[in-house]
């Protein structure tokens, strides 16, 4: 990943999926699955990869450390032929960045197969041993391939039997799309915890469709597809040569849809629990206000990260809104390192506030979340050197207090500016003159959902899995000794 896009001061982003049966539609696969992946870039920017297959054929990869844009061009997508593929962006949450952990993977076990996956097991370092125990060989370290590797030695003769028989072996977070044996198998955990959805496209006929399935509905609007609905937890869906075939897999425990998707992973655009996001966090800005008024002449947002609060908070307050930053869109497009020299200038590579904007103002500044502090601390000195008057930071997510297991990159407390500290410290330790977050109550009523069937353990500690603490960390398989199969 190159550092200057390791800017954000939020979570790391995860990964996204997309998988897409089309048989004589005239369109190649690879550049629908292509685009789709452009519109899941936000997902994910350390490498990206798509694995095709004609029906009957052999299973091509190409996968690379990268941006979607700079991994693919016309020629290696023209040798991406078939009927069927399956595309991948990742941010790694096991396995480090290298090459071999970039996906989808391919595997030629007992059967031939192609997966993606999204999410994070908190029983890999146990799975990964028994398959070792079985003689089984891996060429990466992402716990991803340990789902490859138990469905490609499987012994049962079709892939979604395969599946239905390993998820209840899987503990954690995983939205997977495989590729295999002619068809495309999309499962999602028992817990729901991340994101996946089936859309369908105009096919060769009235009577075949193209289905398609996505970590997001933007990835849809992209290639023309229209959003069906959501996987339901623990369903398993099979799209083939006789259309769409669903079973759920009963797991135990609640539904657990990870509510941080709605406060800052998914696109603004995407579509989840029934709304569009950016309405969502509209209402968010909105409750904000409700929750902090505060006497001020301006509000501005971080961008883009707190573009949609802020509007919601303007609006609510009546306060008049403007851009007190211009962003640089092309800093995560290039592997070029700073030097020493521009290295001081940190976060101005990727943001520039302006003086005549916020220059005597009392400022509002409207984020969706803070990790470290790092990039928080750096924007209020920006802005004071910049000539703000005050500066009342608003947080349209809770203080994140403990490490996420399910597949977003934040591992340890300490890390963490908010464990520990209260909400005043916070606010001495990054400079600013107020400092309010969002309240979990506030998060619930701008997303019209309820806790009992999300995920909030980032905020709260309250884990919807029993043993999550005693997950293995982003290097498990790095930091012991275990034999490796290198391609």
């Amino acid at each position: 990943m190159p550092e200057l896009a390791e800017t954000r001061d939020g979570p790391r982003d995860e990964c996204g999926v997309f998988g897409i049966y089309a048989p004589g539609i005239g369109q190649e696969v690879s550049r629908l699955t292509y685009f789709a992946l452009y519109a899941l870039q936000h997902r994910g920017q350390e490498s990206a990869g798509i694995a095709t297959a004609p029906l009957g054929g052999t299973i091509l990869a190409i996968r690379d450390q990268g941006l979607v844009s700079q991994v693919f061009d016309e020629n290696t997508l023209r040798a991406l032929v078939g009927d069927l593929a399956v595309g991948h962006v990742r941010y790694s949450t096991t396995g480090s960045s290298d090459w071999e952990n970039a996906q989808p993977i391919v595997r030629d076990d007992s059967r031939a197969l192609a997966l993606a996956h999204n999410g994070n097991l908190i029983n890999a370092v146990e799975l990964h041993s028994e398959l070792r125990q079985r003689g089984v060989a891996f060429r990466s370290t992402s716990d991803s391939e340990i789902i490859a590797a138990l469905l490609a030695t499987h012994p049962a003769k079709r892939i979604e039997d395969a599946v239905a028989d390993v998820i209840p072996r899987l503990r954690g977070a995983y939205s997977t799309v495989v590729m295999a044996e002619d068809k495309i198998v999309a499962f999602r955990d028992p817990q729901g915890l991340r994101p996946l959805a089936l859309g369908v496209m105009p096919g060769a006929d009235e009577e075949h469709p193209v289905y398609c399935v996505a970590s997001e509905s933007c990835a849809f609007d992209l290639v023309g597809a229209r959003y069906e609905r959501e996987l339901e937890p623990g369903e398993v869906l099979t799209i083939d040569s006789d259309g769409v075939h669903s079973r759920i897999v009963p797991g135990n425990g609640r539904r657990a849809f990870c509510v941080f998707e709605y406060i800052y992973f998914a696109r603004p655009d995407s579509l989840m629990g029934g709304q569009r996001l950016q309405v969502a966090r509209a209402r968010m800005g909105e409750i904000l206000w409700r929750e902090s008024p505060v006497d001020a002449d301006l509000v501005i947002a971080v961008p883009d990260s707190g573009n949609a609060a802020a509007r919601g908070l303007a609006r609510a307050s009546g306060l008049p809104q403007d851009d007190g930053f211009i962003k640089n869109r092309y800093v995560a497009r290039t592997f070029i390192q700073p030097g020493q020299r521009l290295r001081k200038q940190g976060l101005r590579l990727k943001f520039n506030p302006l003086p005549e904007v916020v220059g005597g103002k009392r400022l509002i500044v409207v984020d969706d979340s803070i990790v470290r502090g790092n990039t928080t601390r750096q924007i209020v000195q920006m802005l004071r050197e910049a000539g703000a008057a005050e500066i009342h930071l608003r947080i349209s997510a809770p203080p994140i207090t403990h490490p996420c297991h399910y597949g977003i990159d934040m591992s340890t407390h300490e890390e963490m500016i908010a464990y520990g500290r209260t909400v005043p410290e916070i606010a001495a330790e990054i400079g600013a003159d107020s400092l309010h977050y969002i309240s979990l109550e506030g998060v619930y009523e701008a997303i019209r959902g309820e806790r009992a069937t999300h995920c909030d353990a980032c905020f709260t500690g309250d884990y919807p899995l029993a043993g999550s603490e005693d997950a293995a960390g982003k290097d498990a398989f790095e930091r012991v000794d275990l034999p490796m199969v290198r391609s």
